[in-house]
This record gives C-alpha cells, sequence and structure tokens, in this order.
C-alpha cells in the first residue's frame, strides 16, 4: 500500500478490533497518498446500505475519478440472506481497476460460515490476531510517525511492555503521546515515565464488557486492574449481581450487556450463577473469605458460564 499497490477487495476478519481499526487507518493514509484526487475513503455499513448500493459505488467509481476506496463496515449483517451474500460475493469480480473495497467483519466467537462466499470473493483475508509483543512494537512505531511524532529509543517498547500487550491500551496510550508531545513532536523515556500507569482500559463498563462476552482472561485482568487503581469492591459485585440479574429480566445497568450474557448462556445457567454470586456477596460481607478472592471467583464463574455449552454445541456441529 506505501507503493500505491492495494487489493480489489481485501476481508478483515478476526477477534481484535483495535488491530483492524490500526490497519485500516494505515490504510486509508496510503490511499491519500496515492490516490491524491480521490483522496477520501467512502465508508459503509452493511446493516444500513443496500448490497445494490455498495456495488455502485465500488465499481461506478465517481465523477472525478475512476479508483474508489470504500470501506464496508460490519458485513456479518448481510448473512442472514443468502441472496444478499452472493450477490455482494458476485459482483466483487466487477470492481473497477484501481479501486479497492476493505471488507469488515465484526469480533465472533465462531466462524460466520455463512459469510464464505464473501471471503473467497476477495483477493486476500486479513486475521486480526492479538499481535505479539514485537509487532504491536511495530504496530505502535507506524501510529506515532503518523503523527509526525518522533520517539525517542525504547518509549513505544514501555508503552506496550506497561500495557501487556494490549493492542487497545497501547493505542490509546500513544494517542496521549501524541498530544503531549508538544511543538517539536518528540517524546522522550522520561516523559513516558511521568505520565501515569495506563488503565488499560480497566474501567468498570470494559470489566463488564468483557464478563458478558465471556472473555474469562480479560475480564480477570481488568478486575485486578480496576482494584488496584482504587476500585471499590461492592461496586463491582454489584455489578455482576446487575449484570446477571438483567440477563434474568431484571433491572439492567446495561441491557445490551445483560442480553448479550443472556444469549450466551441461557437461563438454566444463569441462575445458579446468580445463586452463586449472592452466596459470595453474604460470605464476603459475614467476613468468611477475602473478597478480592471472591470477586476472582465470581468473575470467572459468570465469564466462564456457558463454556460447555458452547463447546458441546461446536463438537455437535463439527
Amino acid at each position: 500500500a506505501k507503493g500505491g499497490h492495494f487489493p480489489r477487495a481485501l476481508y478483515l476478519e478476526g477477534p481484535d478490533e483495535a488491530l483492524k481499526t490500526a490497519l485500516l487507518a494505515e490504510l486509508r493514509r496510503a490511499w491519500s497518498r496515492a490516490v491524491p484526487e480521490q483522496p477520501l475513503a467512502r465508508v459503509m455499513r452493511a446493516g444500513e446500505n443496500d448490497v445494490a448500493e455498495i456495488l455502485a459505488t465500488a465499481q461506478g467509481g465517481s465523477l472525478f475519478s475512476t479508483r474508489e476506496l470504500l470501506v464496508v463496515l460490519e458485513i456479518e449483517d448481510l448473512g442472514r440472506s443468502e441472496k444478499k451474500v452472493e450477490a455482494l460475493a458476485g459482483g466483487l469480480a466487477a470492481i473497477g481497476a484501481g479501486s479497492c473495497v476493505l471488507i469488515h467483519e465484526s469480533a465472533s466467537e465462531t466462524e460466520r460460515k455463512s459469510l464464505a462466499p464473501i471471503r473467497a470473493a476477495c483477493d486476500g483475508v486479513w486475521t486480526a490476531w492479538p499481535p505479539a509483543f514485537d509487532a504491536l512494537v511495530a504496530w505502535g512505531t507506524r501510529r506515532l510517525e503518523a503523527a509526525a511524532v518522533r520517539a525517542e529509543a525504547g518509549v513505544v517498547e514501555a508503552v506496550a511492555s506497561a500495557c501487556e500487550g494490549d493492542a487497545s491500551a497501547c493505542f490509546n496510550e500513544l494517542e496521549k503521546l501524541a498530544t503531549f508531545a508538544g511543538p517539536e513532536g518528540r517524546v522522550t523515556r522520561a516523559e513516558v515515565e511521568a505520565l501515569r500507569a495506563p488503565m488499560l482500559d480497566a474501567d468498570l463498563p470494559q470489566y463488564v464488557a468483557a464478563v458478558a462476552a465471556g472473555d474469562v482472561r480479560r475480564a480477570t485482568q481488568r478486575l485486578h486492574r480496576m482494584l488496584a487503581g482504587g476500585m471499590n469492591e461492592g461496586t463491582v459485585m454489584f455489578a455482576l449481581v446487575n449484570l446477571v440479574g438483567g440477563a434474568l429480566g431484571g433491572w439492567a445497568r446495561s441491557r445490551e450487556l445483560s442480553a448479550l450474557l443472556a444469549r450466551r448462556v441461557g437461563a438454566r445457567e444463569l441462575g445458579p450463577a446468580m445463586d452463586a454470586l449472592y452466596r459470595m456477596e453474604s460470605a464476603w460481607k459475614g467476613g468468611r473469605a477475602d473478597i478480592v478472592a471472591l470477586l476472582e471467583l465470581a468473575t470467572r464463574t459468570v465469564a466462564g458460564a456457558g463454556a460447555a455449552r458452547a463447546a458441546g454445541a461446536s463438537a455437535a456441529h463439527r
């Protein structure tokens, strides 16, 4: 892309949304340099723009340029219609020379097989796995370069290490560094160390979202970061009880996350999970157990609920 060569159609999938966003940003910057007569990307959503509109944009170009960069977000919204999937897959072959379509699929716990024709019609499929440390450093270096920030040796490595390899947290911290770079656009190692320790997206909503999605590792990480940052233990326990209670039909502070948990787990397992939370809360208030250990157990209980059912369904499908 830096050399001005772009795929006709590229499919972006995988669990790391921060990395997908970073790739889209890199490709859009490369496109603006390579195609100055049409530097901006057109962005559409599969749930808002129909297939005919998407293909007309990709194939027809504009009055001013025959080249188009089109980003189609949330392609999974087409998965419910086999006809729409086939229509888009067939139309990708007619994209004009020099144009590029970037197709984004949101993260999913299982492969969306209904979208296979679209994947096959693309020139390539790029999977956003959580990056290894060296890869994250390379992404971070490019991000600062794009912001015209010159970082002292070891700066990006220090940020990536502090963020424990979490791409989203690392990119957020680098954005802050770019803001603090000042008119000279330079960041030193001392300035990095002077900033407060990154919270790694460890606020309560992000923690609850990880629990609802069944990401035990990330939920546990965020739990300990919140507690280390001074979060009240009772607030965390209430958030878990509210999440599960909402999934069982009660009042929910976040209806969307409770609904996600309900879809993932089901009432048969949610009932016992709620009982376990009540027992843990009682043990904590009665002084019979350590609250940190209880919260970790509660986190693993709720986030890990439904894992056996999902594994059984996957095995049955295979």
